[in-house]
């Protein structure tokens, strides 16, 4: 445990749980937000002539027969949900639901916790099915992702909470 964290003790299952459906449902915000933004977006290039119909009478014709546009879509949208749980966890170790449940992330190593060790994390989390070790883990309450990319998620006082 690094100095800041050993105050606190590491989070359970079902309070990671509760964060995680808390992060999902922001998640799925920004991925709608940043989906309507891009198929407004090639909308306004189809219609302008920017990009050809190929053939299609509308956007929406020419959009569900064309696997390129759709995995533009998908790549944005990934990027964009990637980006959210990086941004919150690089920058302050707490997503919105980590917050609200008054979890944090702290390394457990000397290495600060950057961008790439995030990433490291998101990944080795396997859509979230990486926590249920902390279920199996009781003495550690460690997750996949946290054993691999070196971090830890600890419970929160109130008043440490508020940083």
């Amino acid at each position: 445990m690094t100095t800041k964290s050993q105050n606190f003790q590491r989070a359970g299952f079902f309070r990671r749980l509760a964060a995680m459906v808390y992060d999902l449902l922001v998640a799925v915000a920004v991925a709608m937000v940043a989906a309507m933004v891009m198929l407004i977006t090639m909308l306004l290039l189809v219609e302008n002539d920017v990009l050809p119909m190929q053939g299609y009478n509308s956007f929406s014709e020419l959009f569900q027969h064309s696997p390129l546009y759709q995995h533009i879509l998908q790549a944005w949208v990934g990027i964009w949900v990637t980006g959210f749980f990086l941004w919150f966890w690089r920058n302050g170790g707490q997503t919105i639901g980590m917050r609200a449940w008054r979890l944090r992330i702290f390394s457990t190593t000397e290495q600060p916790f950057g961008y790439g060790r995030a990433m490291l994390r998101l990944l080795c989390s396997v859509g979230g099915l990486g926590t249920l070790l902390v279920l199996f883990d009781i003495k550690h309450k460690q997750s996949l992702q946290d054993r691999i990319a070196g971090t830890e998620i600890v419970y929160l006082s109130k008043e440490a909470n508020h940083h």
